[in-house]
């Protein structure tokens, strides 16, 4: 069985994901980051692969990004980091990436790495739905790889449950019509929103993503799905305090809360 659903098999709610990019701050951070982050109570983690053009991504993951190019790191790069990753690490993976350096590196090419180094999800936001219906679904399903699409506030009903039909693991929901890291909290506009896709009773669970920045816009969301997305937050602080050892446990206590108080972040 695929990672992604033994985990939302054993836990229904406040699944934490952690979102961060291959490569930084340093090329080689890639394998000590995740290994930190599933010691300290990430339940799944999501690798950004670094692109010149990230459209979906924010000014603080697009610096990442720009930054791990320079240090080196590319698709291949990444492949040999993770090679043995799961001898270290047993909590899911996703990637996330766009298509065409997946196209340049070769789909099946692609897909087939992930299968052997133990991926268990993709994200590529500008892959078109009829394009992964008729293209490129079945490559997916080959590897047992899981497709993973996002919904927004201005996607209608009846694609999101088109969607809902098409996506293996979860629906990533997007919180606001705009780019990672623009706003952080969760405005009550928001929950309504959260509220409306909840009441839909979708398949898959739904994980909350864009503006999860601290433990309160965390447990927000996971009032209204099964857990939420943390990225541009923790790549902001671990770029303050390169010390991997400490600052990634210090960030994953202060986000769920073991041994801080709570505090809305401005």
């Amino acid at each position: 069985m695929n990672r992604i659903d033994e985990l939302f098999q054993q836990k229904k709610n406040n699944i934490l994901s952690i979102y961060f990019t291959a490569g930084f701050p340093d090329l080689h951070s890639t394998v000590p980051i995740l290994e930190l982050l599933a010691q300290n109570g990430a339940d799944m983690v999501e690798i950004g692969i670094p692109f010149s053009d990230p459209l979906a991504d924010g000014k603080t993951i697009q610096k990442s990004s720009q930054k791990a190019l320079e240090n080196g790191m590319s698709i291949a790069m990444l492949f040999e980091q993770l090679q043995n990753i799961r001898s270290k690490v047993q909590i899911p993976i996703v990637l996330m990436g766009y298509l065409n350096p997946v196209i340049q590196f070769g789909i099946e090419k692609f897909c087939q790495s992930c299968a052997q180094i133990g991926i268990d999800g993709l994200i590529l936001p500008d892959l078109p739905l009829q394009v992964y219906q008729s293209e490129y679904q079945c490559i997916f399903e080959k590897y047992r790889l899981h497709k993973i699409f996002l919904i927004t506030p201005q996607t209608s009903p009846q694609r999101i449950r088109t969607i809902d039909r098409l996506s293996r693991g979860f629906v990533y929901l997007v919180s606001q019509a705009t780019t990672t890291g623009t706003k952080t909290g969760i405005s009550e506009e928001q929950e309504r929103y959260f509220a409306k896709i909840q009441a839909m009773n979708l398949n898959n669970p739904l994980l909350v993503g864009f503006g999860i920045s601290d433990n309160e816009s965390f447990q927000k969301a996971c009032k209204y799905a099964n857990g939420a997305i943390v990225g541009s937050a923790f790549i902001k602080h671990i770029e303050q305090n390169t010390d991997l050892e400490k600052s990634v446990p210090t960030f994953m206590k202060k986000l769920l809360n073991i041994g801080f108080e709570t505090k809305s972040q401005k």
